[in-house]
């Protein structure tokens, strides 16, 4: 098993790990409970150190991919958060233009929010999730990443307060309602404004420009709600 006896070994075992983490949730093979395999197996499956596993899956949980339960393991998705419940009671009565309504409330602030505070990792980061909700392969994997990009920039805000109302408007667009209004909305057309979109809110916050970051989210929320209403209609 490789070890890494440089810190540039050490790091190309990370980006390895890392790579490999994405295409296994990419590709959804993993147990209905989302549970990835302990980082032991992981080392061993992946021929690299469990440091490097450990970063990776730390960076995974930073970008809101996975999430840890002590004594349990390591699992894809959020962990349960009380903002749950109140969706999941909240959830019948909100159709998917009001959620849209609540977004563009929130989501301009944490944009702004969030190109004050962003460092050049988190914005890396950014990017990284940008392409990949670009390059996604069908309707799954463009709501995971388009998910975990919109989730980055809430957490990197870092308001406690307004990531509590991200999260629960976040579990609400989970519903099947959202799901077939939001596919409704989507074509190749879409698709493209929308990744012009992501690369425009990721160069304001890289930037480091908040009226900028925040004008460029509601543009495009604007444009997601017009579309879904639309697809309503």
């Amino acid at each position: 098993m490789a070890d890494g006896t440089d810190e540039s070994d050490r790091l190309d075992d990370v980006a390895r790990a890392l790579d490999a983490l994405r295409r296994m949730i990419d590709a959804g093979r993993l147990p209905a409970d989302g549970r990835l395999p302990t980082e032991r197996e992981l080392a061993a499956e992946l021929d690299v150190g469990r440091r490097a596993v450990r970063r990776a899956l730390e960076r995974l949980g930073a970008e809101g991919l996975v999430w840890r339960r002590q004594g349990k393991g390591t699992f894809v998705g959020q962990p349960p958060d009380p903002a749950a419940l109140m969706a999941a009671h909240a959830a019948p009565e909100a159709d998917p233009l009001s959620v849209m309504e609540a977004r563009l409330v929130i989501e301009p602030g944490l944009a702004a929010l969030c190109a004050r505070r962003a460092d050049a990792e988190d914005v890396a980061r950014l990017r990284d999730l940008a392409a990949r909700t670009a390059q996604a392969a069908d309707t799954s994997q463009v709501e995971l990443w388009d998910g975990a990009l919109h989730r980055l920039i809430a957490r990197i805000a870092g308001n406690p307060v307004l990531l509590t109302a991200f999260a629960f408007l976040d579990e609400v667009r989970r519903g099947v309602g959202w799901q077939e209004t939001r596919l409704r909305a989507r074509n190749p057309d879409a698709l493209a404004l929308y990744e012009a979109h992501h690369a425009e809110i990721v160069d304001a916050i890289a930037a480091r420009d908040g009226d900028r970051a925040e004008q460029a989210m509601r543009a495009h929320l604007s444009a997601l709600r017009d579309r879904m209403q639309a697809a309503a209609a």
